[in-house]
């Protein structure tokens, strides 16, 4: 698979419903590889693609966000749109989809995200019956699924617990992915227009979907403890510094500081390592090293999207249903 020869700039934003825990690591091409700078806080959302357009001097940008993009598969089935870009275009007709329902009488196919807050034998299995699904799989993507490599990701509509990413998903939809497609601004969506590296046009961004777990396995990184100790994360330092060499990228000396340091002992320590780490995941896919591709399944393709740069397949089956009727590429 031959290098990417267009990105002006690749980023990764760590994303969260609190956005002092939003980070971004961005990546800037040189002569000899690319530079690396240490993490920032996403600021503004409503500025946010277009000041890395601004970065990249009218260049491509290639970003990564942890956070999903994509409708599990049983849910999708119900809806009549061709594909995941074009339901995110209709949302205007569901004015309530954001709004996390308190209880399991509140939701709706029109507004499945819950719960608003913690309840006694609260269940998943109630959720995904509450919304017409099976079981409580039927929540899941395909890349939200365990593989033999990492652990299962959260449910796209699940919105409690430490792990979920239900309100980061969110707050992004809202406030980057929504207005950008409203306003025709510059954003291509992987893996429903193309191959990663299809996308990267001047001016444009192509944003795909990172799972950190997924890509410190891709860095050949093993995590040690937990990401949320400053001490498992210097120790850390030594695979992140040489998985930066291995891809010819130079941390400027900020960003060697921090990563040595295991990026500060406060609570967006961890941000910040994830950023770091995501804009690697992504370096490591431009450089052809990984996929850029999802897998050739209609719904993977046209509903759930995927991880970037995932191999291993989930070690559950997906639910039997036919194909989308009008979501072939």
């Amino acid at each position: 698979m031959a290098p990417d020869t267009h990105a002006s700039l690749a980023a990764h934003a760590d994303w969260s419903v609190d956005p002092r825990k939003r980070w971004v690591t961005v990546a800037y091409r040189t002569g000899i590889g690319w530079g690396l700078v240490a993490p920032n806080l996403v600021g503004p959302m409503d500025s946010f693609l277009s000041r890395l357009i601004q970065q990249a001097a009218g260049g491509a940008v290639a970003l990564g966000v942890d956070l999903p993009i994509g409708l599990p598969r049983a849910y999708a089935a119900t809806r009549p749109e061709a594909g995941f870009p074009t339901f995110l275009g209709n949302l205007a007709t569901m004015p309530d989809f954001f709004s996390v329902c308190a209880t399991l009488a509140d939701i709706r196919h029109d507004r499945p995200f819950y719960p608003a807050r913690g309840l006694a034998g609260m269940t998943r299995l109630s959720h995904a019956q509450a919304l017409g699904l099976s079981n409580a799989a039927d929540l899941s993507r395909q890349c939200d699924r365990a593989t033999a490599e990492r652990p299962a990701g959260a449910p796209l509509f699940w919105t409690l617990g430490a792990n979920q990413s239900g309100k980061a998903a969110i707050a992004a939809w809202l406030g980057v992915i929504l207005p950008a497609l409203h306003r025709e601004a510059s954003l291509h969506l992987w893996p429903f227009e193309g191959s990663f590296r299809s996308l990267l046009a001047p001016g444009y961004v192509a944003l795909a979907e990172t799972y950190p777990a997924e890509a410190l396995r891709h860095l050949d990184i093993r995590l040690r403890g937990s990401k949320r100790r400053q001490a498992d994360r210097i120790a850390c330092a030594g695979p992140l510094l040489s998985a930066m060499d291995r891809l010819s990228v130079t941390p400027d000396d900020a960003m060697r500081r921090q990563t040595l340091a295991g990026f500060g002992a406060d609570a967006a320590g961890e941000d910040r390592f994830d950023s770091v780490v995501g804009v690697l995941c992504v370096l490591n896919v431009l450089a052809g090293h990984r996929p850029d591709t999802a897998p050739d399944d209609g719904w993977i393709r046209n509903w759930e999207g995927w991880v970037l740069g995932q191999t291993a397949s989930p070690l559950d089956r997906p639910c039997s249903l036919p194909l989308p009727p009008r979501g072939g590429r």
